[in-house]
């Protein structure tokens, strides 16, 4: 039963005939699945399937994939440019030679007005990496503000920070073919049978092949942790405390793979005092785990012959999160378990490219992991753009986080918002709220004009969606696909690479860059730039007929390489991006800064992602086969606390906090502990209406899974009838 709901509908199965199934790759996680889409002979898309010839689903997809093909024509699409002059007034259509006019022109007057860094931009994981060199191309060097960055930093900012901390350059080093070679795993943070079910899939038959033991780290007893040997139902935010005492172990007990560490790490000396002071009695105290366990971790992971680890967002949302991945590769590192089958400290992404913002969009830096604030690559890019390099910053801008509390303070005054909806997936919802209504303008470009970010904008632009249009994707194990062009774009949306090239014809340099008329040659650009000695993001032996062909290809895959495979593993030589060529080993204190449970506020909440739910609900939200698995708010509660609140399971409540409220409906489950809750991440004016979001220092990424609640009750009727108005979406 669903919600209650005792007239379940039978399922009946729809005869849908196919003319042709079309290959491409799948626009939701980052698990990089090749997929085929069925066509019919009106040319409509009526069924998806996994290819299987393709390494890495091998023929499976997760239900979102399956219903993949219902985006095309789904309810909430935008087919037209549209604007107004105040975002409380309504919309009128425009022609794309208009919106793109007043774009542009607003941009350039408030730039003559407040400066060049008074507009900014904020993109996405979910386009094509043609499309964000483009769009890198197009802000760095036509537009030329320096506040340029993508919704990435809510997601993966903080593995990003902790590769190059640890080895001097973002790129995970493993692959998902380390699951068949590894004799233990840890996965921190990470629930895999929910967020990446294929990945999980590759996992399970690893392990019905061979057994090694699987050890999950997560204060809630996920679907994964169900299915672990071991469970650590860690203290929230407290990754770095075990992590401390995991090496406390392994270096007092002689476990440490000395070579390995005397060979190809520096800075073994100030890790090895630090850790002294998180021995397995102290460290139980601060983050949950009995001292025994602490051992008995320690030991398997230093004594098994190839040992992993891997993590989503819990450790990257919190304000220890960069610290966190560099933990994690310390622990790899001192073990030997980088570069090697089944060895590996291994992100797993969010988004289909996030990759791809990483390594081309320019939002960090520039092109291919080249630095701002290295002259050699500033002038590198401007020779190949074709302009001056002064016209580049000397350093990184705001990233996103940092870009609406300037709108607060009026440093920002114009905003380009594309396939991203700070309006759900921001902390603090009421305040984003305020921080729109503040702008001069709002440009939102996004395949959906009902995104709720869209409320406050002055032009909104409707991008085709996902498989429109052609270009690549890289996926969490580096592995470049293609995505064909399987339908027609809906309506009048047009492709971001279309947008972007038109927009770049209303700036001064757009006239002295060359901007590629296809994806296929601005992938060329990217293979030329990607060349050079000693760089691992090349993919100069790339091409999209390769790429088709192999079904995929990891990174760095060299010029003159015919096989069709790339490397799946980086630093299999022992060589990392630093200086010295060596990984920096880094101590890591513990600082407790954020928000915990107390006698007014005493529950933690916690949230994620669910099977069913992409992000926001953009799309996810609009397709039956999905959302009526969860229409509607949910929270996790354990049944004892309830009982002492006296909450019934199916009911509603008021949760509370420091800076927000929100109602949702109550599920009562043992997978919570009773002084924590859980709540999906992906409904509007929901978990980020009260939570708190500190950012992490070096990541910039907010701290989503950690906060402090109170429970109220709610009067049920009201309730029930805002149930109602969100099951209408």
């Amino acid at each position: 039963m669903l919600f209650g709901r005792k007239d379940r509908k039978p399922i009946k199965i729809v005869e849908k005939p196919v003319k042709e199934w079309k290959y491409t790759t799948c626009g939701y996680c980052s698990t990089g699945c090749s997929i085929e889409v069925g066509i019919d002979e009106d040319g409509k898309a009526v069924g998806t399937r996994g290819d299987t010839g393709a390494d890495v689903n091998r023929g499976k997809l997760c239900i979102k994939g399956i219903f993949e093909h219902q985006l095309f024509d789904s309810e909430g699409r935008g087919g037209q440019p549209l604007m107004r002059d105040k975002f409380y007034q309504d919309f009128k259509p425009a022609s794309w030679d208009q919106a793109l006019d007043k774009t542009a022109a607003e941009f350039k007057r408030i730039q003559e007005k407040y400066g060049k860094d008074s507009v900014a931009v904020v993109s996405t994981g979910q386009i094509f990496t043609e499309e964000f060199y483009t769009l890198g191309k197009l802000v760095r060097g036509c537009i030329g503000t320096n506040h340029y960055d993508g919704n990435t930093t809510l997601c993966m900012a903080s593995a990003v920070s902790g590769y190059k901390r640890s080895f001097g350059s973002d790129g995970p080093p493993g692959c998902y073919e380390d699951f068949e070679h590894t004799e233990c795993l840890i996965a921190w943070g990470s629930n895999l049978p929910e967020q990446h079910p294929i990945i999980y899939w590759r996992l399970k038959e690893a392990l019905e092949k061979r057994k090694f033991p699987v050890i999950v780290v997560d204060p809630r007893v996920t679907m994964l942790a169900q299915f672990a040997d071991i469970h650590l139902p860690i203290t929230p935010g407290t990754d770095v405390v075990l992590q401390n005492s995991l090496m406390h172990v392994i270096l007092a007990e002689g476990l440490e793979d000395r070579d390995y560490i005397n060979a190809n790490t520096q800075g073994i000396e100030e890790v090895e005092a630090l850790v002294k002071d998180y021995d397995p009695v102290s460290a139980s105290k601060i983050c949950g785990i009995d001292e025994d366990t602490i051992r008995n971790v320690a030991r398997l992971y230093a004594k098994a012959g190839a040992a992993m680890s891997i993590w989503t967002m819990g450790i990257n949302q919190s304000t220890h999160g960069s610290d966190g991945v560099v933990g994690i590769n310390n622990l790899n590192l001192i073990t030997g378990n980088i570069g090697k089958p089944g060895g590996t400290s291994l992100s797993i992404t969010g988004q289909c490219n996030a990759m791809g913002t990483r390594e081309w969009s320019s939002c960090s830096g520039l092109p291919g992991y080249r630095a701002l604030e290295n002259e050699e690559h500033r002038q590198e890019i401007a020779d190949f753009w074709g302009i001056d390099a002064d016209f580049f910053p000397t350093k990184r801008g705001m990233q996103q986080t940092d870009i609406f509390p300037a709108i607060e303070t009026g440093q920002i005054k114009s905003l380009w918002l594309i396939a991203t909806n700070p309006m759900t997936s921001m902390p603090q919802t009421s305040r984003i709220r305020k921080t729109l209504e503040k702008l001069e303008f709002l440009v939102v470009q996004d395949s959906y004009r009902d995104v709720e970010t869209n409320q406050y904008s002055h032009v909104y632009l409707p991008g085709s969606v996902w498989a429109e249009k052609e270009g690549c994707f890289t996926n969490t194990e580096r592995r470049v696909n293609l995505v064909r062009k399987v339908v027609e774009p809906y309506a009048n949306s047009k492709p971001d690479f279309w947008i972007f090239n038109e927009m770049v014809k209303r700036f001064e340099n757009g006239q002295k860059i060359n901007f590629p008329d296809t994806t296929a040659e601005a992938f060329e650009e990217m293979r030329q730039l990607s060349k050079g000695d000693g760089r691992t993001l090349d993919i100069s032996g790339m091409t999209h007929e390769i790429l088709e062909e192999a079904r995929g290809i990891h990174w760095p895959y060299r010029e003159g390489n015919d096989s069709g495979k790339g490397d799946p593993r980086l630093y299999t030589d022992g060589k990392f991006q630093t200086k010295s060529k060596k990984a920096n080993l880094i101590p890591l204190p513990y600082i407790e800064n954020n928000e915990t449970p107390c006698d007014k506020y005493p529950f933690w909440m916690n949230s994620g992602r669910v099977v069913e739910h992409f992000h926001t609900r953009t799309k996810t939200g609009k397709l039956g086969n999905l959302n009526k698995f969860s229409p509607t708010p949910y929270m996790e509660m354990n049944p004892d606390a309830a009982a002492e609140l006296g909450v019934a399971h199916q009911s509603y409540v008021r949760i509370v906090s420091r800076r927000g409220d929100a109602v949702v409906m109550v599920q009562l489950t043992q997978r919570v502990p009773r002084n924590m809750v859980f709540i999906p991440f992906h409904f509007h004016d929901c978990v980020n209406r009260v939570s708190l979001g500190l950012l992490d220092p070096h990541s910039r990424q907010p701290a989503f899974k950690q906060c402090a609640i109170k429970i109220e009750p709610v009067d049920q009727s009201v309730a029930g009838q805002l149930n109602a108005e969100r099951r209408g979406y």
